[in-house]
């Protein structure tokens, strides 16, 4: 049995309800038809009778006596009465005596007369009647068949989704793969690209944090191990105090690498929460507008300047704040820390090809772009720290659904970290005071 909330039975009911509704409204006018075509005919006859009767008496004159006019192969009862109610235009009654059926004719004869003709229809109205029966069986049958029909034709429109349900059941994070379109009818690809999308993005995900594991493990290990033979080193005789006091400032100093390895892990676990977050509408250049007084703060803090260079003047997109910040404030505070004390980090946004772009240009030495950058634990320059700002923004940064890259400029005199967001109708809501509008 279907459930109520079965899209296929709603599909069935509907379609078994619409082809009811059809088969009856044809089957209606179909015997309406059928019956006054036949009753049409025998109105004519019954009319040309009246007239053949008139025109071959010289005179009819008002009697009582019934009588059979011989020329007509069924049975007519012809009267002459009075014409009492003024007729003047023929007239048809019905009526029905016993099991028989009478169409009688009420013809004007001379203003004053009127001509009855009286003939039995049984035959027809058997007819008829038959005829209807034959209908509603036809009826029944077809509405039979129409269900069937249905059912049958849901369940070949459900059987992409069926397909497309038992693949994905059967996905696990050893066995991800991407869903052939091809098998699918051309009104399904949407929903197919849109799982193979998913699809991908789980892919990564679980990739990274495979990557992330692996790496939080080794890093842990490392100093860990380090501090474990400083320490049997340092006990195996006995020393001086300052010796003592040299090993444990190592393994606090080994211990505060570790934590902020710790803190970086942890920042991923709260990235993660942050997807969840609830989007908003928001005014995306006021808000930079708003965020740019705080790293202009940490970057006066260094001896150092931010420069916003924002179009349009107003954009309004619908995303999740924290994630858009979590990926502007590590770019933001890598050029502040890549770039020589004096400098000028640029945040320059604009609009390109249905994408907004975010660009954080700082005057550093620049990077090595045949390195993955944003890959986990990996460091690059003198500067230390975990190694997970990048690999972060760019989880953020797909959490929004777009991308991030970071290219040299050209002329090598310092790095432009970028970040790309799609303009849709579900992300941007209203671009006013654009000055590409203008």
């Amino acid at each position: 049995m279907l459930s109520q909330k079965s899209l296929r039975a709603k599909f069935t009911l509907q379609l078994a309800i619409a082809g009811a509704m059809l088969i009856v409204i044809f089957s209606v006018m179909l015997y309406h038809y059928i019956k006054i075509t036949i009753f049409e005919n025998i109105v004519q006859s019954l009319t040309l009778e009246a007239k053949n009767i008139i025109s071959s008496k010289e005179s009819l004159e008002v009697g009582n006596l019934e009588f059979y006019y011989p020329q007509s192969e069924h049975l007519s009862i012809l009267q002459i009465s009075e014409n009492v109610h003024g007729l003047t235009s023929p007239k048809f009654i019905q009526s029905k005596e016993d099991n028989d059926t009478f169409l009688t004719l009420y013809y004007p004869y001379k203003d004053t007369m009127v001509l009855t003709i009286k003939k039995n229809t049984t035959e027809y109205s058997n007819v008829v009647e038959q005829i209807l029966v034959d209908i509603l069986i036809i009826n029944a049958t077809a509405i039979f068949l129409i269900l069937f029909y249905a059912l049958f034709l849901s369940r070949m429109l459900l059987l992409p989704i069926k397909m497309l349900s038992l693949k994905l059941s059967k996905l696990n994070e050893r066995f991800l793969q991407e869903v052939s379109i091809d098998e699918l009818p051309e009104e399904f690809e949407p929903l197919g690209d849109s799982v193979n999308r998913l699809i991908a993005r789980i892919q990564t995900f679980v990739q990274y944090q495979k990557e992330l594991f692996i790496g939080a493990a080794h890093e842990l290990k490392t100093p860990l191990a380090v501090m474990k033979t400083k320490n049997e080193v340092t006990l195996i005789k006995p020393r001086e105090q300052e010796k003592y006091i040299e090993a444990l400032k190592n393994n606090n100093e080994s211990i505060n690498q570790m934590n902020k390895m710790i803190s970086s892990i942890l920042e991923i676990g709260r990235q993660e929460g942050a997807q969840f977050e609830k989007p908003v509408n928001i005014d995306i250049i006021a808000y930079i507008n708003e965020i740019g007084n705080n790293f202009l703060i940490l970057a006066k803090g260094e001896n150092k300047n931010i420069s916003l260079n924002l179009e349009p003047q107003s954009l309004k997109m619908f995303l999740q704040p924290t994630l858009f910040l979590h990926v502007i404030q590590n770019f933001v505070q890598n050029a502040i820390k890549f770039s020589p004390s004096g400098a000028t980090v640029e945040i320059k946004t604009s609009l390109h090809d249905d994408e907004f772009v975010v660009e954080v240009i700082d005057q550093g030495p620049g990077i090595d772009e045949g390195k993955d950058l944003f890959a986990p634990f990996k460091r690059y320059g003198d500067k230390g720290g975990a190694g997970l700002g990048l690999f972060l923004a760019k989880g953020a940064a797909q959490a929004l659904g777009g991308n991030v890259q970071i290219t040299n400029k050209p002329d090598k005199s310092g790095a432009i970290a970028t970040l790309k967001i799609p303009i849709n109708t579900k992300n941007t809501k209203k671009l006013i005071n654009s000055k590409f509008l203008k």
